[in-house]
C-alpha cells in the first residue's frame, strides 16, 4: 500500500530532525570517528509508530549503536517532540533499525570485481534480512 501524503510529510520532518539530534548526541557523548545518518523513516497509517533506519560508519559498531539508540529512545522521542511540537499533534513511537544496504552493495561490488563469481557460487553473498 502506498504511503499517504501525510505519512510522507511526517516521515520527512522526523528524518531531518532525527539526523540533527542523533549527530548532536554522538558529539556530546564524545564519540569521535563515527558517522551516523538517517537513511529512511517510515510511519504507519495510524501515525503511531515510526521505523527509523540508520546507516552507521564504521559498520563494525553499527549493532552496538542501534541497540544503544533503542535503549535511549524515550530521551530521543522527547527531544524530537520538542522540535516538532508545532508540526505534530502526537509524536509517534520510534524503533531504530540498522540499514545495511551500503554494506550489501559494497560486498556485491567486491564480489563482481574480485576473483570470486557470485553468479557461479551464490553462497558467497549472505542473504539479506527482511525487517
Amino acid at each position: 500500500m502506498e504511503e499517504s501524503n501525510r505519512q510522507k510529510k511526517i516521515a520527512s520532518v522526523l528524518q531531518s530532525d532525527l539526523a540533527n539530534v542523533l549527530q548532536n548526541m554522538l558529539r556530546e557523548a564524545g564519540q569521535m570517528g563515527i558517522i551516523i545518518s538517517v537513511s529512511k523513516v517510515t510511519v504507519t497509517t495510524d501515525l503511531s509508530i515510526a521505523k527509523v533506519y540508520v546507516s552507521i560508519f564504521p559498520a563494525d559498531k553499527a549493532q552496538a549503536i542501534v541497540s544503544e539508540l533503542n535503549k535511549v529512545k524515550p530521551n530521543i522521542k522527547h527531544q524530537i517532540a520538542q522540535l516538532t511540537k508545532n508540526q505534530l499533534r502526537k509524536m509517534p513511537d520510534l524503533s531504530f533499525y540498522n540499514d545495511d544496504s551500503l554494506e550489501y552493495m559494497d560486498k556485491i561490488d567486491k564480489a563482481v570485481k574480485g576473483t570470486d563469481d557470485p553468479l557461479k557460487n551464490p553462497d558467497l553473498l549472505p542473504k539479506r534480512k527482511k525487517s
